[in-house]
């Protein structure tokens, strides 16, 4: 077990020790407050429908909305509040988590809850929704506090602690003109140590990133990685703040692009969960198998081509499989490879020429050290398990290395060059997914290995 794990398991048997003691309720509350909301979201499982009633009881509407913020059951724990606390504790969440919670809500609960809520809560969460998934405005959050240019020192302080009552991502400030348009950044400890009769505009950063809520997380999330700021602003297109992108949407964002390329490395149009319907699981997958299925039945008929060779040298169908795994193999860790580097949106046309370079020479590398491993290592076992003399044993094994070598060499060009050209003609290079890749470096393998043992074995050699 992991320290992790161990401390992981250390807060639980903790927190329910401390849920199920007889200690007064705020001698509870305040124990509970010692532990991050992620900690006590874990218990959750654990305990009875009794004991959540009660933990329920315990916690403000604000420390709750953290500690659904953290399961992935949000909908089934808010099911068992009164409708006007499971509305309270939605409206107490970051927007954006609350709009994600209620798009998988049955319709009259949702209305329900929606209902309960204030009218700004509605406003901003109906904002968000209007937003597609993959579009940033989906992601971000409108817990953010502005601050107005032509303001004082001192009005800013008296504004700011205003807003702090509502909203608690106060560090980086939102500097707006006379027309409420986007002017700039403050930050909160430039603020903080100004003296009175400083201009706010001395200390405004004009040049601070922001993003429009309508772009796509594609075309913008590098751009937002490369500031490394705690939140970035997310503008309208008339330029008013709508909302922010913060650290944390951001690595969320981050994972959820990379369970999505994950999937489509697979061959799935989307990320599947443990409780998805049969229907849409296959709906997913079925069609990527089709294309597949035709994609197989074309390897099969070049295989067919070289009937000739199989029938005239039986023995070379034994390694096929060989040739046609490693140059699988390979052609998958250029298309990961690959794709990773092109979630740089600012790679130049050389240094995709330089990607495609290095991945040929690490495939012919890699090939000729297997090829000669192949060589010396197939030689001896069909001299021992087949009989064949060493001249005939050793001219197969050498085919079959040089087959490695080329197959290698050809199948890391093809797993860096196919997503380079998806990613040319504006298709996301995801879609080049594994099983894409290792059909036709399946087709490479076996134009390579049979073409080889035709022109060597039977051309040359006359076996």
């Amino acid at each position: 077990m992991s320290a992790e794990e161990h401390n992981a398991n250390h807060y639980e048997n903790e927190i329910l020790g401390i849920l199920r003691s007889r200690k007064s309720p705020k001698v509870i509350r305040d124990e509970l407050s010692d532990y991050h909301a992620n900690d006590i979201a874990e218990v959750l499982p654990e305990l009875s429908a009794r004991e959540r009633q009660m933990l329920y009881r315990l916690l403000s509407d604000d420390d709750l909305a953290g500690v659904f913020e953290h399961t992935d059951d949000a909908v089934t724990y808010l099911s068992e509040l009164d409708p006007k606390k499971a509305a309270q504790t939605l409206e107490a969440m970051e927007p954006d988590t609350a709009v994600d919670i209620l798009k998988t809500c049955q319709g009259q609960q949702k209305q329900a809850w929606i209902e309960l809520m204030s009218e700004d809560a509605r406003n901003s969460l109906h904002m968000l929704a209007t937003y597609s998934e993959d579009q940033i405005g989906s992601r971000m959050t409108t817990n953010f506090v502005t601050l107005h240019s032509n303001q004082t020192i001192k009005e800013a302080m008296n504004s700011i602690v205003a807003q702090a009552a509502e909203n608690d991502n106060i560090t980086s400030i939102y500097v707006l003109d006379e027309k409420d348009v986007y002017f700039g950044e403050l930050d909160l400890k430039d603020l903080i140590i100004a003296r009175e009769g400083q201009k706010l505009e001395d200390l405004i950063a004009t040049a601070y990133p922001y993003v429009y809520a309508d772009e796509l997380i594609d075309d913008c999330l590098s751009r937002i990685q490369d500031y490394s700021e705690e939140s970035i602003p997310v503008l309208s297109n008339d330029n008013h703040i709508l909302g922010v992108i913060t650290a944390s949407d951001v690595a969320q964002v981050v994972d959820d692009e990379m369970g999505e390329d994950y999937a489509k490395l697979g061959g799935l149009s989307a990320e599947e969960d443990l409780n998805e319907p049969l229907k849409k699981s296959v709906q997913k997958r079925l069609p990527w198998l089709i294309l597949l299925l035709g994609l197989g039945m074309i390897v099969s008929s070049v295989v067919s081509l070289f009937e000739a060779v199989v029938a005239q040298l039986t023995v070379v169908m034994i390694f096929q499989s060989l040739i046609l795994d490693m140059s699988g193999n390979v052609g998958t860790q250029s298309l990961a490879v690959t794709i990773r580097v092109l979630m740089d949106e600012k790679l130049t046309g050389k240094e995709k020429a330089h990607l495609v370079w290095k991945e040929c020479r690490v495939g012919f590398t890699n090939g000729l050290f297997l090829g000669l491993q192949a060589f010396g290592g197939i030689g001896v076992y069909i001299m021992a398990a087949k009989h064949l003399a060493v001249a005939s044993a050793f001219a197969i094994s050498g085919c079959i290395g040089i087959s490695l070598v080329v197959a290698m060499l050809i199948s890391s060009l093809v797993g860096t060059v196919i997503p380079l050209f998806f990613k040319q003609i504006g298709v996301d290079p995801a879609v080049a997914s594994g099983p894409l890749i290792t059909t036709v470096t399946d087709m490479v393998g076996v134009v390579t290995y049979y073409g080889l043992a035709w022109l060597f074995l039977i051309e040359m050699f006359h076996m």
